[in-house]
């Protein structure tokens, strides 16, 4: 089949105007990409709260390995929130003079942290974010340790040793010891007290329980502790109150009624 000559021409004529057309036009550039949102700071000024100026010793750790406080050369203890461990771990190390802005305790030598700022590097971390200053930080000869995942517990442990120093939680309450060798031995707080006479400075102890060793220290769970192995005392999960039966236990069945003179039932009616 053959095509007109004027159809030929007509379809030539209109392909070319198309690709004139499409040749010049220009590309519209891509979209810029909005900014990233900067990092939150802190709501509150950390500046302030009352300072602590000091120089790290070492870190305290939770039960899991993560970090969650240091103690100063001077005894002072200082509670950092766990959520911050890998910040912590990255901003301070031993050895480093700090300042910690935040919370005093009435009667004990316990720092709760707004912020910790190392004097020299100038990086601070707070409650919601991690600050570093413009000026660089002078070179470190060693890299800082990772705080990392936490691991996974291996087989029940013993450990002896003597007591240095109790830890707390932020609110006060004792929840473990450091030990003379840095080892640190982790319970719940409300154990304290059957333990008041174990915990004691200067106290040689025995502890069983799962131990975590990792770049930042050692820490034990706590499941039995003593004055020795045959004196060990049973360090259990937190205790549930007696009014709460828990997920797994049945509801105790209501106390039986006061004893006391029983009521006469009246009698059947008469036909």
């Amino acid at each position: 089949m053959r095509i007109p000559p004027p159809l030929i021409s007509a379809s030539v004529v209109a392909f070319s105007a198309l690709s004139e057309m499409s040749f010049s036009q220009t590309l519209a550039p891509p979209p810029i990409a909005p900014a990233p949102p900067t990092a939150r700071g802190a709501v509150y000024d950390p500046q302030q709260f009352p300072s602590v100026r000091g120089e790290t010793e070492r870190f305290t750790l939770t039960g899991r390995g993560d970090i969650d406080g240091l103690i100063l050369k001077d005894g002072t203890e200082v509670k950092t929130s766990a959520d911050l461990s890998t910040q912590i771990a990255f901003a301070i190390r031993p050895g480093d003079r700090v300042t910690i802005h935040g919370l005093r305790a009435a009667a004990l030598p316990l720092v709760r942290a707004v912020s910790i700022t190392d004097d020299v590097t100038h990086r601070t971390v707070t409650d919601s974010d991690v600050s570093i200053s413009t000026n660089p930080p002078p070179v470190r000869p060693a890299p800082r340790p990772r705080s990392g995942p936490p691991q996974a517990p291996g087989a029940s442990t013993e450990m002896t040793g003597r007591v240095r120093m109790a830890l707390h939680g932020a609110q006060g309450d004792v929840n473990g010891v450091l030990l003379e060798s840095g080892a640190i031995l982790r319970f719940p707080p409300d154990q304290s007290d059957q333990l008041a006479s174990i915990i004691q400075p200067h106290q040689s102890l025995v502890a069983e329980g799962f131990t975590i060793t990792n770049s930042l220290g050692t820490v034990m769970d706590v499941q039995q502790i003593g004055l020795a192995r045959d004196r060990l005392v049973a360090v259990g999960a937190p205790v549930r109150p007696a009014d709460d039966p828990g997920p797994a236990r049945p509801r105790r069945r209501p106390p039986p009624p006061e004893s006391g003179p029983q009521a006469i039932p009246p009698p059947p009616p008469s036909d």
